[in-house]
């Protein structure tokens, strides 16, 4: 229908699409981006295709109406290069077509609505820490019921596996996975009925006991060992991690620290470092230049001091062709090269490794920082948004440890089609009075 110019003569505003350049994935034009992101919601619907993304298989076997995810798909990027917001525009214009052909006020409404919120859940996934509960309540607010929910979520997989197949990973589908799942159950549970903090923890905890207990693991040791632990630490890690991390500690031997150990493959399909050791100057600075220099992306990465001193960082990294690290040699290498260099007695130069590619120097991302002080707290937080490139932790590690800066907690996420890369890092000054915060 395309190809012999149906689709344009039908549908009027898709002939302004028809061969025109797709900027976010260059190496396709916008119909054929529209048409690829359709393939991609029929192939949800075909059980011969179950076992490529089995939850999508399984939420598009519960869509009432597959037809009104189709119609959302052919319009979510009509509107692009008409001048104001595309998500807007095409709302507007899949709304006219839904009444002129008869639909329902129900689900013109509902393929409207998707249309102009298309970009929401893939935008919630990449720049938002979508393990705090706040996150996960305000974005349930927005979406309203989990037949919404459903519908959204097939459409925004569908669209981003279509904008650029080679960009899409694991870490992406596990991102969008457990923004889904935490959102269902938000809804299921009722908006105005969110969960406590306490309750979530306790859940968390729980859970991650069970899971230790596999291992035979004991309870009173885990409890024990949660005392020196931030709340921010349960808050923003899942059972699976606590529980491995957990492990490792209790497991340790404490006269032959550091402990570094890496998990292969995580449940966010990415490769997990886990550092435990002695809480030193620029601890963050070092293993992100480290990490940056072995040619790792730092997806994401949680660092945390515990109330004895010890310091507890894990770093969810990729590779650059964005897959995990499976090499045993490579592991290796990267676990022998941390470990001499959180034991070495002088200060290292912090040395960025990577330049930005052409690519990426070309995109106007704009730079924020902002600062808030945590009085209760004796604490600085950090909040900085800027462009993701090669080194850019291990840059943002060489300015704290040139302004005296020791990092007490981080957290870090970077998106998935690494443009842009959001750090929140509560920080305390070295060498000032704990009585005042800084």
């Amino acid at each position: 229908m395309n190809r012999y110019g149906v689709l344009a003569a039908y549908i009027p505003a898709f002939a302004n699409i028809v061969g025109e350049c797709n900027t976010i994935a260059a190496r396709l034009h916008r119909d054929e981006h529209t048409l690829m992101l359709v393939r991609n919601l029929r192939r949800f619907a075909s059980p011969k295709h179950d076992d490529e993304f089995p939850l999508c298989s399984a939420v598009g076997r519960r869509i009432p109406k597959l037809e009104l995810l189709y119609l959302a798909g052919l319009f979510h990027d009509i509107a692009k290069g008409r001048g104001g917001d595309h998500s807007t525009l095409g709302a507007r214009d899949v709304w006219d077509f839904c009444q002129l052909h008869g639909l329902s006020e129900f689900d013109t409404r509902l393929v409207a609505w998707l249309v102009e919120q298309h970009l929401v859940m893939s935008m919630t996934a990449q720049r938002k820490d979508i393990s705090d509960p706040e996150v996960i309540q305000a974005f349930a607010e927005k979406i309203g019921d989990p037949m919404r929910l459903d519908y959204l979520y097939l459409l925004t997989v569908a669209d981003a596996r279509a904008t650029n197949p080679d960009r899409w990973n694991g870490w992406m589908d596990a991102l969008l996975r457990e923004l889904y799942q935490s959102t269902r159950r938000a809804l299921l549970r009722g908006l105005d009925n969110p969960q406590a903090q306490d309750e979530l923890i306790a859940q968390k905890q729980a859970e991650a006991v069970r899971l230790v207990a596999r291992y035979g693991g004991d309870s009173a040791a885990c409890a024990a060992l949660w005392q020196k632990f931030s709340v921010d630490y349960f808050l923003h890690h899942s059972p699976d991690e606590i529980a491995w991390q957990t492990r490792q500690i209790l497991a340790a031997d404490s006269a032959h620290l550091p402990l570094i150990v890496i998990r292969p493959v995580t449940l966010r399909g990415a490769t997990e470092i886990f550092i435990y050791t002695h809480d030193r100057t620029n601890l963050f600075a070092y293993t992100t230049a480290l990490l940056d220099q072995r040619g790792l992306s730092v997806m994401d990465a949680r660092v945390m001091t515990t109330s004895d001193g010890m310091a507890i960082n894990s770093y969810q990294v990729l590779d650059q062709d964005g897959t995990p690290v499976n090499d045993a040699q490579r592991m290796a290498e990267i676990r022998i090269k941390l470990a001499a260099i959180i034991t070495a007695q002088q200060e290292a130069r912090i040395a960025v490794a990577r330049a930005a590619s052409r690519r990426h120097r070309h995109f106007p991302i704009e730079t924020r920082v902002s600062f808030a002080i945590d009085a209760p707290n004796q604490r600085t937080i950090m909040r900085l948004t800027t462009l993701d490139r090669p080194g850019i932790l291990a840059e943002v590690g060489a300015v704290f440890q040139q302004c005296g800066i020791r990092l007490q907690n981080a957290k870090i996420a970077t998106v998935g089609a690494k443009l842009k890369t959001c750090f929140s890092l509560p920080i305390a000054m070295r060498r000032q009075s704990p009585a005042k915060p800084h």
